[in-house]
């Protein structure tokens, strides 16, 4: 095994977020203002962010799913969260990137989430 496989089998699935930036809890927030169409909860707390990237830029990149691959907004909704994202003040750009690794699962739901869905 080489030294990069080694590197890449030890790499989390979900990229950790830039929690300590300034910006991150505004993205959050617009993150949270985004709803999938089908279920009466915002795609933050169901789960659906996986990554929020800030750079010293002030660039922010997003990782993405959806709860299921043919889901019907699959081309919509990452326009939807830039959209939400770009009007920020100190916002210079958004790129939405969509994954199915890994899979969206219930249990990535925030306990907000569950309840509101009557699963607690």
């Amino acid at each position: 095994m080489t030294q990069s496989n080694a590197r890449l089998e030890g790499a989390p699935l979900i990229a950790p977020s830039t929690t300590e930036h300034p910006l991150y809890e505004d993205v959050v927030q617009a993150c949270r203002s985004v709803y999938d169409p089908e279920i009466p909860v915002n795609i933050y707390d169901l789960g659906l962010i996986y990554t929020i990237d800030i750079n010293d830029e002030n660039a922010v990149n997003i990782v993405m799913t959806l709860t299921a691959p043919g889901c019907p907004v699959a081309g919509e909704m990452p326009g939807w969260v830039a959209d939400a994202i770009e009007p920020l003040p100190g916002v210079k750009q958004v790129d939405v990137a969509m994954t199915f690794e890994p899979q969206w699962g219930m249990d990535m739901m925030s306990d907000e989430a569950r309840l509101e869905l009557g699963f607690m």
